[in-house]
């Protein structure tokens, strides 16, 4: 057998068929730096567009709600942002580049995302759910803080004490929260969260989004699709308010949460007030006072019934 060739000074050996060039790791970002860009994207599903025209840059250190009436694109967006759906037009930026540049695994490495629903058809513990997170990272040097960053997101969504159940075992609300762990758990820099207060409790609705605002604070960008308005006005740094797949508007809650335009968008009389306390905003919708039983029934009410 003759010895294999010598290789020349400078030149880099040629790759052997099926080995993987290495992963490309997220490098360390400034506050203030455009982690998701979005350009004039379009989406359409069925032949419909369901997204048309939209243009968001999402940054690090913030939180960004989106928020508008059902079928408004909200969870679409998020989903394209993702790499979940595929654009009709328009580009998506992740880290400096469109998604198609990076690989499935470094991808992942950049974003995380936490779906309105976790479906499981294996009996999986909660703990072993939660360390699925942290498979991007596995044969790299991070991977050596797999342990601790399960507990530390066991403990962050109040699930430690369900770590040896079995996911399916939980209730909805249990469930929602294991899933959010194990999100928080894969580290990425771009948090992709679809009504993660949906099947939340008032406790762990205001936890999740204290999550939410402490991710940013580290220096994560984190889009969140709300149904809950005060909630939005509460925790996030920018809103942006969808209706019928455009984006309405884009801006901090003061400016977004008037009741003129909430009104509008969601075709309901609506009155923004400042809390008395906080002046964060109170979004309520008018109601008209309840018309007592009796009354609907053309009845007058007796005392002596009383």
């Amino acid at each position: 057998m003759s010895p294999p060739p010598a290789r020349l000074p400078g030149r880099r050996p040629a790759r052997l068929p099926g080995r993987r060039r290495p992963v490309r790791v997220p490098a360390a970002r400034p506050a203030g730096t455009a982690l998701i860009e979005i350009d004039r994207l379009r989406v359409e599903l069925g032949g419909r567009a369901v997204l048309d025209q939209v243009d968001l840059v999402v940054h690090t250190g913030e939180v960004v709600a989106l928020v508008g009436p059902n079928g408004a694109g909200k969870s679409t967006l998020l989903a394209a942002i993702g790499g979940d759906v595929a654009p009709a037009a328009g580009a998506i930026l992740i880290d400096g580049a469109p998604l198609s540049a990076w690989t499935s695994t470094e991808l992942a490495l950049r974003r995380a995302v936490l779906t309105q629903r976790s479906v499981l058809s294996f009996p999986f513990t909660v703990a072993e759910v939660v360390r699925m997170g942290r498979a991007p990272w596995a044969g790299l040097p991070a991977e050596e803080s797999d342990d601790p960053i399960v507990e530390e997101c066991l403990a962050a969504t109040d699930v430690a004490q369900f770590a040896d159940r079995t996911f399916t075992s939980l209730s909805g609300g249990e469930q929602s929260r294991a899933a959010l762990a194990r999100v928080l758990a894969q580290q990425a820099a771009a948090l992709l969260l679809d009504e993660p207060t949906a099947a939340l409790d008032l406790h762990h609705q205001e936890l999740v989004l204290r999550l939410a605002r402490q991710r940013a604070a580290a220096g994560d960008a984190v889009v969140v699709v709300l149904h809950d308005l005060g909630l939005a006005g509460a925790y996030a740094d920018r809103i942006a308010l969808l209706s019928a797949g455009r984006l309405r508007a884009v801006g901090p809650p003061d400016q977004v949460l008037t009741g003129a335009l909430l009104s509008e968008v969601y075709r309901h009389d609506i009155e923004v007030l400042p809390h008395p306390e906080t002046r964060l905003p109170l979004v309520v919708p008018r109601r008209q006072h309840p018309t007592p039983a009796g009354a609907r029934h053309g009845k007058e009410r007796n005392p002596r019934d009383e």
